[in-house]
Formats: C-alpha cells, sequence, structure tokens
C-alpha cells in the first residue's frame, strides 16, 4: 500500500487519510486505487467495526487530480473508464459498508471528494468544511453516487441547484440542510469528534447496525412490500447473532449490554 492513504487502527476503529495535502488530497489512479482496494478489504475484516474517512492538511479532498486528468487528455484519451474501474467500486463500498462510515469532512470537499463524503453514514465539519459539486465547472456530470445521495439528503430541488450552479456550500448551510450530520465549533475537533463517534459504533451491534442500511437502501427506493420482505430478512438474521441474545438477557437482568459484532 502507498503512502497516499494512511491507514490508523485504534482498537475496533480504522482511520483512512487521503494523503495528498499538498493538492488537496485530489484523487490520482495510485490514490483511488489504494482506497477502494483497502476499502474491499475492511468490508470482510471482522476487527474493524467502524471506519473514518479523513482528508491530510486543511482539505478533505479536492475530487479528480486535473492535472493528472489533463495528461491523459493531451494522450488523446477522452474514455473516463475511471468511473467504472474506481470511483465506482469506491462509491459502492462506502454505501454497502456492513458497518458504520464516519467522514471528518475538514475543509473543502469537492466532485468526487463531496460525493463520496455524502456516501458516509455520518459528516462531522467544521466551519472550514465547503462542499462542492464541482462537476459542471469542467463540463462534466455527477458521478461516485452523487445523483444517488444528494437527492436523499438535500431534495430533488436542492440537488439540481447544487449541480447546475457548482457553487461552494458553506458548513452553516450544510449544518442546515442535511450534508453535515454535526457541525463542530473548532476545525482541529472535527477528526477527533469523528473518531469518537466511530468508536461508540464500533463498541455496538455491528451486524444490526449493517441490517439497518441494508433495510434503509431498498426502503428508500422501493415499495412497502420490498421493505416489508428486506426487513423480516434483516430480523432473521439479527435475532440469530450472539449480540440479540446477549443485549436480551442484559435487558432483564438489568445491565448494559456490551456487544461483540456477532
Amino acid at each position: 500500500m502507498t503512502d497516499v492513504l494512511l491507514i490508523d487502527r485504534t482498537e475496533a476503529v480504522v482511520t483512512l487519510t487521503l494523503n495528498r495535502p499538498e493538492a488537496m488530497n485530489s484523487f490520482t489512479v495510485d490514490l483511488k486505487e489504494a482506497l477502494r482496494d483497502t476499502l474491499a478489504q475492511l468490508e470482510s475484516d471482522r476487527s474493524c467495526r467502524a471506519i473514518v474517512l479523513a482528508g491530510a492538511g486543511g482539505a478533505f479532498c479536492g475530487g479528480q487530480d486535473l492535472k493528472e486528468h489533463a495528461a491523459l487528455l493531451e494522450a488523446g484519451s477522452t474514455d473516463l473508464n475511471t468511473v467504472q474501474v474506481h470511483y465506482n467500486p469506491i462509491a459502492q463500498r462506502l454505501a454497502n459498508m456492513p458497518k458504520p462510515v464516519v467522514a471528518a469532512v475538514r475543509g473543502m470537499a469537492a466532485g468526487a471528494g463531496a460525493s463520496l463524503a455524502l456516501l458516509a453514514d455520518f459528516r462531522i465539519g467544521g466551519p472550514s468544511t465547503r462542499f462542492l459539486m464541482a462537476f459542471a465547472n469542467v463540463g462534466l456530470a455527477g458521478d461516485s453516487g452523487i445523483s444517488w445521495s444528494l437527492p436523499r439528503i438535500v431534495g430533488h430541488a436542492k440537488a439540481v441547484e447544487l449541480l447546475l450552479l457548482a457553487q461552494p456550500v458553506k458548513s452553516e448551510e450544510a449544518a442546515r440542510i442535511g450534508m453535515l450530520t454535526r457541525l463542530e465549533q473548532d476545525d482541529e475537533q472535527v477528526l477527533p469528534v469523528a473518531q469518537e463517534l466511530a468508536a461508540r459504533l464500533a463498541a455496538g451491534p455491528t451486524v444490526a447496525y449493517g441490517a439497518i442500511k441494508r433495510e434503509l437502501s431498498i426502503g428508500d427506493a422501493g415499495t412497502l412490500s420490498d421493505a416489508l420482505a428486506a426487513e423480516a430478512q434483516a430480523q432473521s438474521i439479527c435475532g440469530g447473532t450472539e449480540d440479540h441474545r446477549n443485549a436480551v438477557s442484559s435487558f432483564l437482568n438489568k445491565q448494559k449490554p456490551v456487544y461483540n459484532g456477532r
């Protein structure tokens, strides 16, 4: 694994830090591949029960590295296969991760950086946080799941405005319309608060969290019958877990449950 992606493990929490601060942590092929492959590994890693996604320095992520992209265009490449090869798999892994994902959004989150932040289950920001749906500014449509996540968070009309006008959304507005889960008053607290939240989630019923996420993804877009079927399947799985049995026993004995993620 290259050092463009830093990986820190603190008990059951894994913090992934995009590490190209000199370029606003923008995505090169190396960084995209590192993030894609690491998320694939963490998906099945039972020792990891929550993930924090962060950026080094003063920005979260500036999206695609346009210098690298311009070089490809000059070489005659107009096939944006990086969407299929890199961004789509990363988006799928984040959205479908069977454990909680918390984004520590300090500074700018632009383009694919904004898209991926919005696929996290929780987003923590500070005064410097900005979201920019920058795609139209360079003559491109949205990618990395933005057409799926943004309308679900802010509504269809607001999503059209943010994508077509491509103007920055400041931290206070982002919190007001749901793009941020929590707004801290100090940028220095963004990562610690995100990691604290992740640690709290990592101590919870991991299987149930994953099932709830799957239920919501189906319930958001499906029929009532789809949702009921998904809920029945989820409860069948969760009802057989050690965590469920321990939680019920703890409740009856007036004790605080301890969850082991299985």
